[in-house]
């Protein structure tokens, strides 16, 4: 078992979670960049299947987004909006 979903090359769907922490005063504007900017941005890749966008009460802005090959990278959000870099982490589906 070799831990990918599909059976080609290209075929495995990777799925790229996007965190970043917002300063208190700029996490509606950040919010809005990440969803009104970022996200279209790479919307149109013909690799993209889709993305959900999460916010938490302290400050956090998760992005989910999945792919049929490699993620595009995303753009740098505003450094004045963020409270602690963007960090992103992918994974791949396990079958089970």
């Amino acid at each position: 078992m070799s831990g990918r979903s599909g059976d080609g090359e290209g075929s495995a769907v990777i799925v790229r979670m996007w965190e970043v922490r917002a300063h208190p005063e700029g996490f509606d504007d950040l919010l809005s960049w990440v969803c009104e900017a970022a996200v279209p941005e790479f919307e149109a890749h013909p690799m993209h299947v889709g993305t959900e966008v999460f916010s938490s009460t302290d400050g956090r802005i998760v992005m989910i987004s999945k792919w049929r090959n490699t993620p595009a990278a995303l753009p740098e959000p505003p450094g004045h909006l963020v409270a602690r870099k963007a960090h992103s982490w992918d994974f791949t589906p396990v079958d089970r």
